[in-house]
This record gives C-alpha cells, sequence and structure tokens, in this order.
C-alpha cells in the first residue's frame, strides 16, 4: 500500500470513529441532565421561592455561571475525547469573566463584617454532598461514552468529564440552593465540581487508557 493511500485510509477510520463517539458523548450529556433533573425533583427538591428568586439578580448570574460552565465543559469534554482534540481554555472566559463581575459586585456592595458570614451561607455542607451526589450517575454515563473515543490524556479526559458532570449537576443543584452570593458560589460550588473533577481523573485514567 501506498504512503497516500495508507494516510487516506487511516484518515476514513479516524472519521468513522469520531461520528460514533460525537453521538455517544451527546447522548450521555442528555442523560446526564435527565438524572440530575430527575435528583432534583425526587431528593434534592427545588427551593420553595424559586419564582421569587428568579427575579433577583444574584439567583440569575449564579445560574448563567454554571449554565456557562457547562457550555464550556462540553466543548472541552468533545476535544478531550479525540486524539487530535485541541483543548482551549478560551472556553472558560465568559463563566470567569461572569463570577469575576459577582465578585466584584458583591464586594462593593457589601459591608466587610458580612463576608464570613456570605461566604460560608446554610448550606455549604449540603453543596458539597449533593453536587457530587448528583454528579455520579452523569460521571458515568459520561466516560462510558468517551470510551468509543481516543482520548490522548485518559487522565485528563477523565477531569473534564468530572467538570462536565459536576457543572451539570451544579445547574440543577443551583435551582435548590437558597445561597446566591457569589462568594458562596465561587468557593463551594468549586470545591464540589473540582471533587468531582478529580474522581474524573482517577477513574478515567483507569477506564479510557487504550
Amino acid at each position: 500500500m501506498k504512503t497516500d493511500d495508507l494516510i487516506a485510509a487511516l484518515s476514513r477510520d479516524a472519521t468513522l470513529t469520531e461520528a460514533p463517539a460525537s453521538r455517544r458523548i451527546a447522548l450521555a450529556l442528555v442523560v446526564s441532565a435527565v438524572i440530575a433533573f430527575a435528583l432534583l425533583m425526587l431528593v434534592v427538591k427545588p427551593r420553595s421561592d424559586l419564582a421569587e428568586a428568579a427575579t433577583t439578580m444574584l439567583f440569575d448570574l449564579k445560574m448563567v455561571y454554571v449554565a456557562t460552565l457547562v457550555v464550556g465543559a462540553v466543548a472541552l469534554l468533545r476535544a478531550a475525547a479525540r486524539p487530535e482534540g485541541v483543548l482551549s481554555p478560551v472556553l472558560l472566559l465568559v463563566p470567569a469573566a461572569l463570577m469575576l463581575f459577582g465578585l466584584g459586585h458583591e464586594l462593593a456592595t457589601q459591608a466587610p463584617a458580612a463576608y464570613g458570614t456570605r461566604l460560608v451561607g446554610r448550606n455549604w455542607a449540603l453543596c458539597l454532598v449533593a453536587i457530587p451526589f448528583m454528579a455520579a450517575a452523569p460521571l458515568a454515563a459520561i466516560l462510558a461514552a468517551m470510551r468509543a473515543g481516543a482520548p490522548a490524556d485518559p487522565t485528563r479526559a477523565g477531569a473534564i468529564a468530572g467538570f462536565a458532570a459536576g457543572a451539570i449537576a451544579a445547574v440543577f443543584y443551583g435551582l435548590h440552593c437558597v445561597d446566591d452570593s457569589p462568594l458562596f458560589v465561587a468557593t463551594w460550588y468549586t470545591v464540589a465540581i473540582g471533587v468531582m473533577a478529580a474522581a474524573g481523573a482517577a477513574i478515567g485514567r483507569r477506564v479510557l487508557a487504550w
């Protein structure tokens, strides 16, 4: 076989592999959202003042922030699933900018004596438990889908899978959480999602290796 023919054959194989992997990841993301929503409705429960909270800036900022985290995580996930995928941190600039805006607003409008109270909130411990709880099954679904691809770095791909699962869970947990302070969200949501990223890295190192 000539070199050009070999390259063409490998290119066709890569294309055929990429399409099923992309479909499986898309399906896994849908399943993840359904699972997280079901856990919200059946176990965690939406906050009682959700309709009223939705009219406040801090709640809206929190929800937009975690939603943009999901968008960035999904884009990174799709790139990480392919051996030639290029990861770009630019994808996370929007949520970073939103959080910086929120933190600036918080520090400018709240008395320094209130910073500690708003940082700790009312349910920091629940946040650290609920987000990983709601993200566990989504992480399993995403990792299973990524096995159809060929991640160049299984540990990194697993970490991104955990990040995506944690971000998806955070969106739905945010509908329960009564702590809307950017200080709270930047701290405890980040820690909870980071726990899932670490778990994903540890598991991905084993299950995504090829």
